[in-house]
Order: structure tokens, then C-alpha cells, then sequence
């Protein structure tokens, strides 16, 4: 059964930090791409960050570049979100996503709430 499971979101206040963690199982985790979205309502999902089956592929949508940091640990089967300098503009439903490259084969993990207020 193939699992995403996304942890560490919450209330932080604009500047701060936060770390987003998603635990994969039930499929080769080191053989998929591995993304972070971002959605709020009314909104289409926003592809924010990407990251290759090894760390030398690495995207982000320029809302991101400078302030976010994707990484994996094929190991742990765990992919990372870390994010710094949040803004209100960041506060979305974060979800996570594993991708096949060829094959198509795609997962969603059930999203984790990010809210930056003061």
C-alpha cells in the first residue's frame, strides 16, 4: 500500500521557519521524483519545489528560490521541505508528491496545513 505521509506544518509567524517532512512507503522510493505543492482554496495546486531521484536534479517555482531547500534521504524514504523567511503569501495546504519519470506512475500524501500570521 503506498503511503505519503506529510508532517510539521503549523502556525509560524512571518519571518520564521519551518520543516516539512513526508515519509514514503510501499513503492521504490530512489526510482521517483519527489515534489512539494502547495494549495489554497479557490486556487489551483502550485508546484513549489523538485527534486530528482538523487540530489542533482533540484526545481523551484521562483516563489520558493532563495528561501526554501528541497531534499531526500533514499535510505529513510523521506523527502524534506525547509522553509525560511515565510510570508503570509506562504500559508497554503502543503502536499506531497512522488512521480515516475516514464512510467507515470504518481501519489499525492494528504496535505499538512502551513499558516504564516502574526
Amino acid at each position: 500500500q503506498v503511503q505519503l505521509v506529510e508532517s510539521g506544518g503549523g502556525l509560524v509567524q512571518p519571518g520564521g521557519s519551518l520543516e516539512l517532512s513526508c515519509a514514503a512507503s510501499g513503492f521504490t522510493f530512489s526510482t521517483y521524483f519527489m515534489r512539494w505543492y502547495r494549495q489554497v482554496p479557490g486556487k489551483e495546486r502550485e508546484l513549489v519545489a523538485t527534486i530528482g531521484t538523487t540530489d542533482g536534479v533540484i526545481n523551484y517555482a521562483d516563489s520558493a528560490k532563495g528561501r526554501f531547500t528541497i531534499s531526500r534521504d533514499n535510505a529513510k524514504s523521506t523527502v524534506s521541505l525547509r522553509m525560511n523567511n515565510l510570508k503570509p503569501d506562504d500559508t497554503a495546504v502543503y502536499y506531497c508528491h512522488a512521480f515516475r519519470p516514464l512510467l507515470g506512475y504518481k501519489y499525492w500524501g494528504q496535505g499538512t496545513q502551513v499558516t504564516v500570521s502574526s
